[in-house]
């Protein structure tokens, strides 16, 4: 059987854990990293993930905002968290899993969202996305001969064209500007990774994980963007076998994310 990891930016583990326990239920992936869980590490649900099979877990939350965390059927290790721009915010863990014998090391990430105006000198939530993307950059260019890692989470970036409902109408908003845009694509190229999602689904195809609560009908609007990713190192990118983006799940039960999970798989040798 393959490995598989999944990621998917809850939007409040507590109020929709009933909805991850389906998920996890229906598509079984080996490891799920979870963004935006809005809890304390104290405060996450783990005794209802552990009688769900996910006994491992790794959770880097803080009051009401931000949070993100790591569940897994398979023992995680070396589980750490970093903090980008002198703030607190608990928007990356890291932790590794066997695979084939060999740590895999997965990273995941809340990248700030940047609020409404793409201006650094007047939006200080802007100034902070850009700061934080320039510290990511610095990390993983400085570390890209390093094999065997996976890179996973909501971006808040939708970087081309086909990853919006319309590329002319948002080159002003905030997800799809050009400085965002080429500050993601500047991580991906110097940190040496491949977007495993658009090795599978061509970018030549319209493709969405987000949509928002704002559209009345979010499926007949379906004004979306793809701000959640699956990146790897070439080594592991090499072995994935496939990649899903669950659409339906964003009209899963009467209180849905906004955002719907992305699924990788990855060959054994």
């Amino acid at each position: 059987m393959p490995l598989t990891i999944a990621t998917w930016n809850i939007n409040s583990i507590r109020l929709r854990a009933p909805m991850v326990i389906d998920f996890l239920n229906r598509f079984k992936p080996d490891v799920l990293c979870l963004q935006e869980i809005k809890c304390t590490s104290e405060q996450f649900p783990s005794e209802t993930f552990t009688s769900a099979g996910y006994v491992h877990q790794a959770v880097h939350g803080q009051k009401s905002y931000h949070g993100v965390a790591t569940i897994s059927r398979l023992p995680l290790t070396e589980i750490n968290s970093r903090q980008f721009c002198n703030k607190q915010d608990a928007r990356h863990i890291s932790t590794r899993v066997q695979f084939d014998g060999n740590p895999l090391e997965i990273h995941n990430f809340y990248v700030p969202a940047g609020g409404d105006v793409p201006d650094p000198d007047v939006n200080d939530k802007f100034r902070h996305k850009l700061d934080f993307l320039d510290e990511m950059h610095q990390w993983f260019a400085a570390e890209n001969s390093r094999n065997s890692r996976v890179m996973v989470g909501d971006f808040n970036i939708a970087p081309h064209a086909n990853d919006v409902w319309s590329h002319k109408q948002l080159l002003k908003i905030v997800s799809h500007t050009p400085i965002e845009t080429e500050k993601l694509d500047l991580i991906l190229a110097d940190g040496n990774w491949v977007d495993l999602i658009r090795k599978h689904i061509p970018i030549e195809q319209k493709l969405y994980s987000w949509w928002s609560y704002r559209a009345r009908n979010w499926d007949i609007s379906d004004r979306g963007r793809r701000l959640d990713h699956i990146w790897a190192t070439p080594d592991i990118a090499s072995r994935s076998i496939r990649a899903q983006v669950l659409r339906e799940a964003r009209g899963w039960g009467e209180k849905p994310s906004d955002h719907v999970p992305l699924i990788i798989e990855l060959s054994h040798s």
